[in-house]
């Protein structure tokens, strides 16, 4: 039986160790996070899973000590995988893994490399994303692929619907390359870095809105980090406001330079500083959603300032 150790977390770490476990793949172990007081849990829980499972958990603070070492290779491990696990793996751990070690990642490598790769996909108005499974190294997902699967990434997809398209892409991905895998026979392309780039996490504040962009660029970033995810901010009238969904309008914003919010035939009307503009179908200011007749009580008659 083949046998592995698993480092695992979110949707894609819940899905891809049910695929190890319906292949019959002994899980020995599996090693996940705790979850961050100040991050909102909208995922499901790996540990859970595994306690389904019987299978022992450890959540260590940081997995390259000594102690968590000694212990997988006491299990002799086939394969580690790594599914959304958000530290990094020593060297010296991954050679415990006699068949190799693999992570899934959540893009088509080489595009995409790096932290939250659903959420700068869309940012940069990509059309499809998915999933790679490929080989770990010490740089990160910089090893040969063994499989991916793409999906398609709509002009008003939210990164919450690209996620879960991404974690079905995982799903099938290890489904169909699991096989393989277990009779050493996958491929292994090695890729080539030059075709893609490297990209780090974000931050709440990287959600600000800037009006002197075009309208296409900031609906990317509204999509890229709407909720579950902090979502795009800025003011309206002087009051800080989140718009958390948009969609692309052909209203014309003339000869505006000075970016507004306006009441257009019962829509509300976001016109960046070149003219573009962008109809808001979610407004949320000082935490109150808002409709275009509550705006326009609050704040007397449109137009209405946008951003600082």
């Amino acid at each position: 039986m083949t046998r592995a150790v698993v480092f695992a977390y979110h949707n894609v770490g819940v899905r891809c160790l049910k695929v190890l476990l319906a292949h019959g793949v002994d899980v020995a172990l599996v090693v996940t996070h705790a979850d961050q007081p100040n991050e909102r849990i909208w995922f499901g829980s790996v540990a859970a899973a595994a306690a389904d499972y019987d299978i022992p958990v450890i959540i260590p603070e940081h997995p390259n000590t000594p102690d968590v070492l000694r212990r997988i290779r006491g299990f002799a491990p086939d394969f580690l995988f790594s599914f959304y696990y958000r530290q990094m793996l020593s060297s010296e751990l991954l050679k415990i893994a006699q068949c190799g070690a693999l992570n899934m990642h959540g893009s088509l490598l080489p595009k995409y490399r790096g932290r939250v790769p659903v959420n700068w996909a869309i940012i940069h108005g990509e059309s499809e994303t998915g999933a790679t499974l490929h080989y770990m190294m010490e740089k990160p997902d910089a090893g040969d692929i063994v499989a991916q699967t793409a999906v398609p990434i709509l002009p008003d997809d939210t990164a919450r619907e690209v996620f879960d398209k991404v974690t079905l892409a995982a799903e099938l991905t290890l489904h169909q390359a699991l096989p393989a895998l277990i009779t050493g026979t996958a491929p292994r392309i090695v890729q080539d870095l030059a075709q893609g780039s490297y990209f780090s996490g974000r931050k709440p504040e990287d959600g600000r809105i800037n009006w002197h962009e075009p309208a296409a660029r900031i609906h990317n970033l509204v999509r890229a980090v709407a909720p579950p995810y902090p979502g795009a901010f800025t003011t309206v009238a002087g009051q800080p406001a989140r718009i958390l969904r948009t969609r692309l309008s052909a209203a014309d914003g003339g000869k505006r330079r000075a970016p507004l919010l306006d009441l257009v035939d019962s829509r509300l009307i976001a016109y960046c500083a070149n003219g573009d503009a962008l109809q808001i179908l979610v407004l949320e200011i000082a935490g109150e959603l808002m409709t275009p007749a509550a705006l326009a009580a609050r704040f007397g008659p449109s137009p209405w300032r946008l951003g600082d």
